[in-house]
């Protein structure tokens, strides 16, 4: 039996010497061959000046494009020589075209970095559209990353395992202008008796919007049991999830009549309610940048008695990633970018209201002192909560799974109306 066992784990050996000579610690995407030389980061910043790197993701948000498009963009180019090529895409259409390229056989595609979480990262895990690990190349993820914080570790309870890695954070939170309204809903239940002594001045964005999906889980946690209700689960049995969420429908079917046009339409993205709250045809709005509406007032586009506010039974964060492709033509340079976008001179950037006000991605306790001090002295705006308030008030997200089981059972019950 021993000798047996020797034989094997000697068999094994050899092979991996084999392996080890032809291909030099392969990195493998489901058994698949994707990058035959393991590379020092030197080499890899060499190899990556003088090119271009794809980068795709949402585009909804013409500050976080400015961002991206002139800091990210410069800054690539002075420190690595490579040009930053944005591509507004969102996740749905992204996949389908990975989808296509893998089923096509195609091995070089267009796109070297997604900015991806939640659900799209799971579909794009269990299609083996990603490759991967590659967060351990990444020299700012070692440094300046919590790896076994739960929201890095899992994005929405899906275990990331180096497939992905963080550049932001989020947390909803709600919006109103405080000359209009002096005590603004905090509850479901008061969110229901507010929009019914105010009739047409409330709606939220369609799903799969991610903001509206987000909300409509915010009043479910509040009806139907709590985050606890919902243990994580790879399959989600949409019949019972159906039943559960009863008081849900309910709730939804109660509040319709007296939503922004009768509910008989919603916005179809979260920058369209956000224009209708510019307009004044609803008083309240939504998000999950905590100092967008600081920046929004800085750039002129709502008054400066706009504030935020969450739930007295808290509201949903979520860490944002960042994923390279199986077919990524250019993993260097993609490496290279999400490098940077972990560094904390970009992450303190972004955090500016003025140029996005997204939350950091790094552990502060990592930090080098001088960038603590720029942190703590960084004015967040005169609509942001303060860290501690969001913090005490964070709700975790769900497994991936439930998501897309929501979005289709909202769209049976509270659109078609239907049981």
């Amino acid at each position: 039996m021993k000798i047996m066992r020797l034989g094997i784990i000697i068999s094994l050996i050899i092979g991996l010497l084999l392996t080890g000579c032809s291909n030099s610690s392969n990195k493998t995407s489901a058994g698949n061959i994707t990058n035959p030389i393991e590379k020092s980061w030197e080499t890899i910043l060499d190899e990556a000046k003088g090119t271009t790197v794809s980068f795709y993701g949402w585009g909804g948000d013409e500050l976080t494009n400015s961002w991206i498009d002139n800091y990210v963009a410069q800054n690539m180019q002075e420190l690595y020589g490579i040009k930053v090529n944005r591509v507004p895409m969102g996740p749905d259409e992204y996949l389908n075209k990975l989808l296509g390229e893998k089923q096509a056989g195609k091995a070089k595609g267009t796109i070297d970095l997604l900015w991806i979480n939640g659900e799209n990262f799971r579909t794009a895990r269990q299609a083996d559209l990603l490759w991967g690990p590659f967060a351990e190349d990444l020299p700012n993820f070692q440094k300046y990353v919590d790896q076994d914080a739960l929201d890095i570790a899992y994005d929405f309870g899906y275990p990331v395992e180096g497939y992905e890695v963080p550049w932001g954070k989020a947390q909803f939170v709600f919006a109103y202008d405080s000359a209009k309204i002096q005590n603004p809903p905090k509850s479901s239940a008061e969110l229901l008796a507010w929009v019914k002594e105010n009739p047409g001045r409330f709606t939220y964005p369609e799903l799969p919007d991610f903001t509206g999906s987000v909300f409509v889980r915010h009043l479910m946690y509040e009806l139907c049991g709590g985050y606890e209700s919902f243990p994580y689960t790879e399959e989600v049995d949409k019949t019972a999830m159906e039943t559960q969420l009863e008081p849900l429908w309910d709730y939804f079917t109660d509040m319709k009549s007296y939503l922004w046009r009768e509910g008989t339409t919603y916005p179809a993205t979260i920058s369209a309610l956000h224009q209708l709250f510019q307009d004044g045809e609803v008083d309240i709005t939504m998000t999950y940048i905590p100092a967008l509406m600081s920046s929004m007032i800085e750039q002129g586009l709502v008054p400066d008695t706009v504030r935020t506010y969450v739930w007295d039974k808290g509201t949903i964060g979520n860490t944002h990633f960042l994923a390279i492709p199986f077919n990524a033509p250019n993993r260097e340079a993609a490496k290279v970018l999400a490098d940077f976008l972990l560094s904390p001179a970009a992450q303190l950037s972004k955090y500016e209201p003025v140029n996005w006000g997204d939350l950091i991605a790094l552990d502060v306790s990592k930090l080098e002192s001088e960038s603590v001090a720029k942190l703590e002295s960084m004015d967040q705006g005169v609509a942001t909560l303060s860290s501690e308030e969001l913090q005490s008030h964070s709700l975790p997200e769900i497994a991936s799974g439930y998501i897309p089981v929501i979005e289709e059972l909202w769209k049976k019950r509270v659109v078609q109306n239907a049981k």
